[in-house]
């Protein structure tokens, strides 16, 4: 096959690709869609198919990623229009945590869990849920985080106050389970876990859909009752 075709078709496809993603605004790959990333693995089939079939002309790749850009732009401003074929097609954020409460619906439906939550708010310098008072999944499946008062705002450093550093949480509860490996890196035992907290009013375990604890904030707990269903 000449060179040359296959050459010329790269580059079309290039700029191609170019100009629909200049069209669809600037993201991140992380703020993209699920349907933004189904735009590009069409346009992968199509440059597929012609990149090495003779059979294919520049004419009819031109042709192809014409349509395909076309349609693209007739669907994007079609959802900009309605309000229910863009939550169709490009979703909506999911607020698993409101005022405090974790949504256990809205959890399982973004087959979220516990641990892959707390990695999340991990790499946004949060390291324990009592922070956070409102948390949404955005459709890309970052996380938009509203903290609690007290722990935004002005910082201790600023105040010039010293205060005793925080240590990591660990997670020893997750749905009702208790996290051996989790006890097993504290240096604690299952009978340490159901001692403490049946102090703090806790003797059904089962009843517990979060349970971190660290060395020098102690536990922080959410029970099923804590959760919203809506």
């Amino acid at each position: 096959m000449d060179y040359l075709l296959i050459g010329a078709k790269l580059i079309i496809g290039l700029i191609a690709l170019m100009t629909v993603m200049r069209g669809l605004g600037k993201k991140h790959l992380s703020q993209m869609t699920p349907y933004d990333i189904i735009y590009l693995l069409i346009f992968g089939g199509i440059l597929e198919e012609s990149l090495f079939d003779e059979k294919v002309s520049i004419l009819m790749l031109l042709f192809g990623v014409a349509v395909w850009a076309i349609v693209i732009y007739i669907i994007e401003k079609i959802v900009t229009k309605s309000n229910k074929l863009r939550i169709l097609l490009k979703g909506e954020p999911d607020k698993i945590i409101a005022n405090g409460k974790l949504n256990k619906k809205l959890i399982d439906k973004n087959q979220l869990e516990m641990e892959q939550l707390r990695t999340m708010l991990r790499m946004n310098g949060i390291f324990s849920l009592r922070e956070v008072r409102d948390l949404y999944i955005e459709p890309g499946g970052d996380i938009t985080i509203n903290q609690y008062a007290k722990y935004k705002g002005v910082t201790n450093g600023d105040m010039k106050i010293k205060i005793d550093e925080e240590d990591p949480t660990v997670l020893i509860i997750d749905d009702g389970q208790i996290k051996e490996d989790a006890l097993d890196s504290i240096g604690k035992s299952k009978q340490w876990l159901k001692s403490e907290l049946e102090q703090l009013g806790y003797v059904n375990l089962k009843e517990l859909i979060y349970c971190e604890w660290s060395s020098t904030e102690g536990f922080f707990i959410k029970t099923y009752e804590d959760t919203v269903n809506e």
